[in-house]
């Protein structure tokens, strides 16, 4: 998550899409009912971890109002890593690590990015992106911040509804 937080507003809509996402899945498999009715497996007590995200997503858009373009408040690292272990300790405690990874792809294709970029320049000595993480190579390719941010956010938005059609591929 932390590569991500490199423009405004970038970082901070995939978590809270992600909180959703999540919010849903502990409710679900927090409640006999409907992980039953979902052939999901049922993880008794996890169903309170939907406060937990729905605090995420309400300080996530508190959040966003300072962060938006032009930011006035910045989340930095502190931010970036303590969001994403909460993302991760959530899909731990539900048992959907899984999902997470594709909720989550925006980061994964973020991480991804700077990972073939080292890895690439360290063995050739060229670069495959203008510059990683890869929404910066976006940037370098002339694309504006704004439409970099919100082609993102769609990107994340597309992957949660991703998510949570897991439950129904079972």
């Amino acid at each position: 998550m932390n590569f991500t937080d490199g423009l405004d507003g970038l970082a901070i809509v995939p978590v809270v899409i992600a909180a959703l996402v999540f919010a849903i899945l502990s409710y679900v498999v927090g409640n006999h009912v409907f992980a039953d009715y979902l052939q999901v497996h049922a993880v008794p007590g996890t169903g309170e971890l939907a406060v937990f995200c729905a605090a995420l997503v309400g300080a996530g858009l508190g959040f966003l109002w300072f962060n938006a373009p032009p930011a006035s408040v910045f989340m930095g690292d502190t931010g970036s890593l303590s969001l994403g272990g909460a993302l991760g300790a959530l899909a731990v405690a539900i048992k959907h690590e899984l999902v997470l990874c594709i909720v989550g792809g925006l980061f994964v294709v973020e991480t991804l990015s700077v990972v073939i970029q080292v890895f690439w320049y360290k063995r050739t000595g060229r670069r495959v992106f203008l510059m990683a993480p890869i929404h910066h190579h976006f940037e370098k390719k002339g694309w504006a911040e704004p439409k970099i941010v919100i082609r993102f956010w769609i990107v994340s938005v597309i992957l949660g509804m991703c998510g949570l059609a897991t439950l129904k591929l079972r």
